[in-house]
């Protein structure tokens, strides 16, 4: 067993507070993170031998600390070899070899957006080891939500997380997918020990108000305390606060809203159209990735296609004409977009778009608003 600290904010005022649950939260993070251990990663196991004092010493050792971290990189840390046995039911992992986050340090979360508060969980990841985000795909199916578009693209997401490599110590964070279906139903305690025992990760970071476990039952505090017997190095981090508007802005109906980077913000910003606004907050301009087929040429400087070619969310009904249309690496052109409940239009101001390659049968191109 891997051994670790762990680290927890000093207070979690509202951890018995009441959430709509779905089994896993959000993490956004901010400016300071509190010490609870000082277990180094090559001591031996101690919160293991110790397990029964850990309960009542936890508040006795809180102290404030800053972005430093007792957590030491992958190449340091001793990897267990693949001695645990591998369920059929859990593709993630291959039949041999280690898991692909082996190691690393994930943030835990739902990443619709990869807003500034994701951005600043990978962050705090990076200082600690390799980075990586724990996403979980098939929420939707498994709960019977309603299919939305998506914020970011899939193919696109790639690009965004390579783009915070600067923020990361010059380490683009990576992204690892589970199946939701394969961790709903898990308890606080199995989903630590699935990080632990399967994943083999060697540290997490979540923000305050991440909830996980079956129904949601865990908070960030047991969080930390199953990480602490598991050896994980656990980091709890304050939320990023939404600096143009409060908590409840817009009627956005979520319980969870105490005036924190969200992705459901970014939703709200784009359905009125405020892109300077949703810039903000996902920290860079709003990317939208058009699935275009020859037939969509209305003329040598106009592209329109319908809603369903669309890949990623749109902002809401109008026009906006401070746009860049970005054709794969070969150019950036100025255009205006159309957006109405049906269809897309792309309108360049002086440079014909006619000529492009056509010999697939479509290409993505993308709009950028400025």
């Amino acid at each position: 067993m891997l051994c670790g600290g762990s680290r927890v904010l000093q207070h979690f005022s509202d951890h018995h507070h009441n959430h709509n649950s779905i089994g896993l939260g959000l993490g956004f993070c901010g400016a300071k993170i509190v010490q609870l251990s000082s277990l180094f990663l090559n001591r031996p196991c101690q919160a293991m031998a110790n397990g029964h004092h850990s309960s009542h010493k936890l508040q006795q050792r809180m102290m404030i600390s800053s972005y430093g971290s007792h957590c030491r990189t992958p190449g340091d840390i001793p990897i267990l070899h693949n001695c645990f046995s591998q369920r059929d039911d859990d593709p993630e992992i291959p039949v041999e070899g280690l898991s692909p986050v082996s190691g690393g340090v994930v943030a835990l979360g739902k990443f619709d957006a990869l807003h500034i508060g994701h951005r600043e969980l990978t962050i705090q990841a990076s200082r600690i080891g390799t980075p990586y985000l724990l996403s979980f795909v098939g929420m939707a199916e498994v709960l019977g939500w309603e299919p939305r578009a998506p914020i970011v693209a899939k193919c696109d997401r790639k690009r965004v997380l390579t783009s915070w490599e600067s923020y990361c110590g010059n380490k683009a964070p990576e992204e690892h997918e589970i199946e939701f279906a394969s961790v709903r139903h898990l308890t606080p305690r199995q989903f630590v020990e699935k990080l632990s025992k399967e994943l083999r990760v060697c540290g997490v970071v979540a923000g305050e108000n991440y909830r996980f476990g079956y129904k949601a039952s865990g908070d960030a505090s047991e969080l930390v305390k199953l990480c602490e017997e598991y050896g994980i190095t656990a980091y709890i981090i304050k939320s990023v606060m939404d600096k143009k508007q409060g908590p409840g802005r817009r009627d956005s109906g979520d319980l969870k809203d105490r005036g924190q980077v969200s992705s459901t913000r970014v939703r709200q910003a784009l359905s009125v159209g405020d892109m300077r606004y949703v810039s903000e907050l996902l920290g860079r301009a709003h990317r939208l990735i058009l699935r275009v087929r020859s037939q969509d040429m209305r003329s040598e400087r106009t592209i329109s296609v319908p809603r369903s070619s669309v890949l990623n969310l749109p902002p809401g009904n109008g026009i906006y004409e401070t746009c860049l249309l970005l054709v794969g690496d070969e150019s950036s052109i100025p255009c205006t977009l159309v957006v109405d409940t049906s269809n897309i239009l792309v309108e360049t101001k002086e440079v014909r778009i006619c000529n492009l390659d056509w010999s697939q049968e479509f290409r993505l191109l993308s709009v950028e608003f400025l």
